[in-house]
């Protein structure tokens, strides 16, 4: 009873430091695709403006925790990985991040803009036949993103982009589930896969989508004019559990 009390009192916490008018308030923004969708194009374009707006702004990527990035690694490069050792090491690592970097930047009131976020693991995990309900209990509490921009492209241009700049990696093209020896074959097979899930979990999450057939100029401005105009919505309550137990396993001092 006392720890439900001090979770809820925390939450108020989050609320109130969030929703302070006289406090510049962090804003998480994420950016999603497959391989060869642009995204991350996308992304240093949208950074590099915010910080010609005068934004203060932090950039995080998927599997790049300082911690779990070196196993996933390593037991990435002997092929051993079964689909929720897979799941479980990358939903490992983005909390990792999550509590080091991602709010510790959102309550110091940065913007955050990640380049790929929880839904990376979402969409691939279930392409490899994992169940979303399962999935979704691994990253629980959900840190919701202020906005998530997901870059649309049919499964040919992806394979199309990837192949023109190299061979994707094992696990890249999901070989370890297709069991297709010819790694480009596999990426073509697998990345229908991984756009199926993602278009499901724009529709269940409520994402932006933006054409990413588009020129890469015509993509950035529409960024930017859909930034513009969310920037001033208020902060959603759907976060405050995430950010209440964040605050809980800070120490006194910090």
């Amino acid at each position: 009873m006392t720890g439900s009390r001090s979770l809820r009192a925390l939450e108020q916490r989050a609320r109130a430091h969030f929703s302070d008018r006289h406090r510049h308030h962090g804003r998480l923004i994420a950016f999603e695709g497959v391989d060869g969708s642009g995204k991350t194009t996308q992304r240093k374009l949208f950074k590099k403006w915010l910080q010609s707006e005068g934004h203060d702004v932090v950039t995080t990527k998927w599997n790049s925790s300082d911690l779990i990035k070196p196993l996933i690694k390593s037991r990435k490069a002997v092929r051993t990985l079964s689909p929720e050792e897979y799941s479980l090491l990358h939903a490992a690592d983005f909390r990792h991040r999550v509590e080091h970097e991602i709010l510790p930047a959102l309550w110091r009131g940065q913007v955050v803009v990640a380049d790929r976020y929880l839904f990376t693991g979402l969409a691939r995990d279930a392409a490899r036949g994992l169940d979303l309900d399962w999935i979704l209990k691994l990253y629980h509490p959900l840190l919701f993103p202020d906005m998530v921009f997901y870059f649309s492209v049919s499964p040919e241009t992806s394979s199309q982009r990837v192949s023109a700049a190299r061979t994707p990696t094992y696990y890249e093209a999901g070989q370890d589930v297709t069991r297709v020896d010819d790694p480009t074959r596999s990426f073509e097979q697998f990345v229908g896969r991984v756009i199926k899930e993602y278009e499901s979990l724009a529709l269940i999450f409520n994402f932006t989508t933006v054409d990413a057939e588009q020129p890469i100029g015509e993509q950035h401005h529409q960024i930017r004019r859909l930034f513009r105009d969310y920037e001033e919505q208020p902060w959603s309550d759907r976060s405050a559990e995430a950010v209440a137990e964040w605050l809980a396993a800070r120490t006194p001092s910090t």
